[in-house]
C-alpha cells in the first residue's frame, strides 16, 4: 500500500502512515522518557521518605494520627489498639533524707492473642533500681541481676519456650525498658521495680520528683544502614544514627493526644520529714493529706490517678528555725560501712565581692518548646536580662535546626542593648528541630577574660538523644566558664540537665510552670553573683579511709548543702570540713559517730559510684576498662546499669509453641503542653507507618529500574 505524505500548506487531514520500525523506536522513546520521569519521582519520593523516616530531624518525620476508623494509630502512624494497657501504682516511703520507692506497672492484655509488651518509661537520673518481681495472680516471682547480654539471652529463651518472663533494662540513667513475655488473652501482670533515693534539698526546701513520661527526642546524626539490617535496633519510631547509635531504643511511640490520655498513674506517700514543718505542697498535681500524732504524712492524689505526661515533684520545708545544719545517715553493709552526709553551709550574709561578668544565654527554640515551654523560656530571659549590671556583659544565643546569635561576640549591658536584646527576646518562635552541639559549641568558643566571671545559662527541655556528644564538649571546651542549665516544660530531660551542669560546674534549675518562673530565676540568680564556698577540703580523723562522691566537691552556691556519699572501714572520729568563703578561711568540724542507721545507703554509693566510672567515657577512659570496673560494682550490689539488667522467669510455660506471640510495643503520652504538629509535623488522613513508606518507595524505584531494563533487551 502506498501512503501519502502530508505536505505544507495542505489544509486536509491525511492520515499518516509509519513503518513498524520507526513505531517500535518511537514507543522506545515514549517508554525510555517515561521510565526516567518515573525513576526521577520514585527516586526523589524514596529519598524524601528515606530522610523523613531515619534523618536527624526524625521528630518532624512522623505525623498526625489517621482518625475517624476503629484502628488507633500513635503520632508515628503505628496501630496501638491492640497494645497492652497499663496502669502504674507508685509507692514513696520517705525518711529523712532517703526515699525508697516502689512502682507498680500492671500490664493488661485487651486482645485475643498471646503479648510481649514493650514499656519504656522514665525514672529520676540518680535512682538506683535493685528490685524487679513480677506478679501472676497469687505467685511471686523475683528477678535477679545479670550482665545485660545474659539477662536478654535468658528472657528470650523463656520467651520462645512460651514461658512467662519480664526484663528490666536501662537505656539511659533517667530512662527503662521493662518487657513482658506471654501475657495471655485477657490476662494481666504486675511488674514490680524498687529503687533507693536522696533527696533534693536547696533553698530550705526538701524535695523528690518522679518524672512520669519520656518526651519525645531529637536524634542528630546520619542513620546507621548495615548489611542485613533495617537500622533498627530496637522497637522505637527512630532509626539508630552515628551520634546516636541507641535511637530506636529511646524513641517509644506517641499516642496522639486527641484520643485520650492513657496510662494512668496513683501515688501512694508516706513521709516521716522527722521535723515540724512549715508546707507540704505539689504544684504540678493536687494532693490531699492526713497527719498523724507523730508528725508523720500520709499523701495522695486529689485526683486519685493522673495521666502520665508531666512530672510529679512535692517539696516541704521545715518551719524557720528548725531545718537540719548536718545530717549523717550510716549502714553496715558486706563489712564495709557506707554514709550519705550533709552539711549545711554558712548562711550567705557575707559581703560578696562584685566581679564583672559575661553571661551567654542560651534559648532553645526548637519545636518540642512550642507553646508553654517557649512562653516559659522567653519569661526567663527576661528576668534575666533586667538583672544585669552596667558593668556585665551579655550575648544570646538560640538554637532550633540553626543557630543564631544577637551579636557577634559579647556587649556591654548598655540601656540600648538591653532594649533590643528584650524586643529579640519577645520575637523568639519554637520550630524545627533540636541542633544543640553547634550552639554549645558557640557559647563555650574558648574566649577567657581573667578580669570577666564567664557564665553560660542553657534554657532547654534537653530533649536530644546524643548527651555523650554533648557532655564530651563540655569537658574539651568548658575552660573557666561555668555552666547553669534551666530546665524548661513539663518533662524535660532531667539527666542531661543535671549531668550538663555538673560537668559545666554550675546547678541546675527546673521550671515546670509560667507561675514560678520568677521565683526559680531569682533562687537561680543569688547563685550567679558568687559561689558561697569554694575550695572545699574534707580532712578525715586519722586511719579513716574513705573513698567518697562526687569527688572533687564542687563549689557550693547560695543554698545549696554539702552532699556527699561514703564508704569507709570505720567512720569515728571528727569530720573538719574547709574552704573558702568571701575571701576568708571557714570550717566546720562534724562528729561521724551515732550516725543514723538506715537501709539501703550502700546503694546510693554504688549508684555514684557507677556514675563517676560512666563519667571518665568522655574524658577519654577505654570502654572495656569501664564496662570491667561498672560490672563488679552492679553486680555486688544488685543494681541495672548500662551493663546489667534484672530478669524474672517462670518455671512452667502457658502459651503452646504453635501459637503466635505478638509483639507490642507500648505508646507513651506526649508531655503536658506540647504541641503534636510541631514536634511530629503533619500527616494525610490514612497514617502509614513510616517502614511502609520505605517499602512503597523502594518498590516504585524497582519497578521503574525493572520496566527500563526489559524495553532496553
Amino acid at each position: 500500500m502506498s501512503h501519502s505524505l502530508m505536505q505544507a500548506g495542505d489544509n486536509v487531514d491525511v492520515p499518516v502512515r509509519i513503518n513498524l520500525r520507526n513505531r517500535e523506536f518511537v514507543k522506545d522513546m515514549l517508554l525510555t522518557l517515561v521510565a526516567a520521569i518515573g525513576a526521577g519521582l520514585a527516586g526523589s519520593v524514596f529519598f524524601v521518605l528515606l530522610v523523613l523516616s531515619t534523618s536527624g530531624s526524625a521528630l518532624a518525620a512522623a505525623d498526625e494520627v489517621m482518625r475517624g476508623t476503629l484502628n488507633l494509630y500513635s503520632l508515628d502512624g503505628r496501630r496501638i489498639d491492640d497494645a497492652p494497657n497499663l496502669s502504674t501504682d507508685v509507692e514513696m516511703q520517705i525518711s529523712g533524707m532517703l526515699a525508697r520507692v516502689k512502682v507498680a506497672q500492671r500490664f493488661s492484655n485487651p486482645s485475643q492473642d498471646w503479648v510481649e509488651g514493650i514499656y519504656q518509661f522514665p525514672l529520676p537520673e540518680d535512682a538506683a533500681v535493685d528490685r524487679l518481681w513480677m506478679r501472676i495472680g497469687e505467685r511471686v516471682i523475683e528477678g535477679e541481676i545479670q550482665e545485660k547480654q545474659q539477662a536478654r539471652r535468658t528472657y528470650e529463651k523463656a520467651k520462645s519456650e512460651g514461658r512467662k518472663a519480664s526484663l528490666l533494662s536501662q537505656q539511659r540513667p533517667n530512662m527503662f525498658t521493662t518487657s513482658v513475655a506471654n501475657i495471655g488473652p485477657g490476662e494481666s501482670i504486675v511488674i514490680e521495680i524498687e529503687y533507693q533515693q536522696s533527696l533534693g534539698y536547696d533553698q530550705g526546701r526538701f524535695q523528690i520528683r518522679f518524672p512520669l513520661v519520656i518526651a519525645p527526642r531529637y536524634i542528630p546524626g546520619v542513620p546507621i544502614v548495615p548489611e542485613e539490617s533495617s537500622g533498627f535496633s530496637g522497637t522505637g519510631w527512630a532509626a539508630d544514627t552515628d551520634q546516636v547509635p541507641d535511637a530506636s531504643r529511646i524513641t517509644p511511640s506517641v499516642a496522639d493526644p486527641a484520643l485520650g490520655r492513657i496510662n494512668p498513674v496513683s501515688f501512694n506517700i508516706h513521709l516521716d520529714a522527722g521535723l515540724p514543718l512549715a508546707s507540704l505542697e505539689s504544684r504540678y498535681h493536687p494532693i490531699v493529706h492526713t497527719q498523724d500524732d507523730r508528725g508523720r504524712y500520709q499523701i495522695g492524689l486529689k485526683s486519685k490517678q493522673v495521666p502520665a505526661d508531666r512530672d510529679f515533684e512535692l517539696t516541704w520545708v521545715p518551719k524557720l528555725g528548725v531545718a537540719p545544719h548536718a545530717a549523717l545517715f550510716t549502714e553496715l553493709w558486706d563489712n564495709e560501712v557506707y554514709g550519705l552526709l550533709m552539711v549545711m553551709p554558712p548562711q550567705g550574709d557575707a559581703v560578696m565581692p562584685t566581679q564583672p561578668r559575661e553571661i551567654i544565654f542560651v534559648v532553645d527554640t526548637s519545636g518540642s518548646m512550642h507553646g508553654t515551654s517557649i512562653a516559659q523560656a522567653k519569661a526567663a530571659l527576661k528576668i534575666a536580662l533586667r538583672r544585669l549590671r552596667p558593668d556585665d556583659r551579655f550575648n544570646i544565643i538560640q538554637f532550633s535546626s540553626y543557630t543564631r546569635a544577637l551579636h557577634q561576640h559579647a556587649v556591654d549591658a548598655t540601656p540600648r542593648n538591653l532594649r533590643q536584646a528584650l524586643d529579640y527576646v519577645s520575637s523568639l518562635a519554637a520550630d524545627g528541630g533540636t541542633e544543640m552541639l553547634p550552639a554549645l559549641e558557640l557559647a563555650l568558643n574558648g574566649r577567657e577574660s581573667h578580669d570577666r566571671l564567664r557564665q553560660v545559662i542553657f534554657l532547654t527541655d534537653g530533649s536530644v538523644g546524643n548527651e555523650d556528644e554533648l557532655f564530651k564538649l563540655i569537658h574539651r571546651r568548658l575552660g573557666a566558664s561555668r555552666l547553669f542549665t534551666i530546665g524548661i516544660g513539663s518533662a524535660p530531660n532531667s539527666f542531661f540537665m543535671s549531668q550538663a551542669a555538673e560537668f559545666g560546674r554550675g546547678s541546675f534549675t527546673y521550671v515546670g510552670d509560667l507561675e514560678e518562673v520568677e521565683s526559680r530565676l531569682a533562687a537561680l540568680f543569688l547563685k550567679l553573683e558568687q559561689p558561697l564556698l569554694t575550695n572545699i577540703q574534707l580532712q578525715w580523723p586519722d586511719g579513716v579511709e574513705v573513698e567518697g562522691y562526687p569527688n572533687p566537691l564542687p563549689d557550693l552556691y547560695a543554698g545549696e548543702p554539702i552532699l556527699l556519699v561514703l564508704k569507709a572501714d570505720q567512720l569515728q572520729g571528727l569530720l573538719t570540713i574547709k574552704g573558702d568563703r568571701a575571701g576568708e578561711s571557714w570550717q566546720r568540724r562534724i562528729q561521724l559517730g551515732g550516725g543514723g542507721d538506715r537501709a539501703g545507703v550502700h546503694l546510693l554509693w554504688a549508684r555514684a559510684n557507677i556514675a563517676e566510672l560512666m563519667a571518665q567515657r568522655n574524658r577519654g577512659r577505654p570502654e572495656p576498662e569501664i564496662r570491667k570496673a561498672v560490672l563488679e560494682v552492679a553486680l555486688k550490689h544488685q543494681l541495672v546499669s548500662r551493663y546489667t539488667s534484672l530478669v524474672a522467669v517462670d518455671k512452667t510455660p502457658v502459651r503452646q509453641l504453635e501459637e503466635m506471640l505478638k509483639t507490642k510495643p507500648m505508646p507513651t503520652n506526649l508531655p503536658h503542653g506540647w504541641k503534636a504538629n510541631k514536634v511530629f509535623g503533619r500527616m494525610p488522613q490514612t497514617a502509614t507507618p513510616a517502614s511502609l513508606h520505605l517499602l512503597i518507595g523502594l518498590f516504585l524505584l524497582m519497578s521503574v529500574l525493572v520496566l527500563t531494563w526489559k524495553r532496553r533487551t
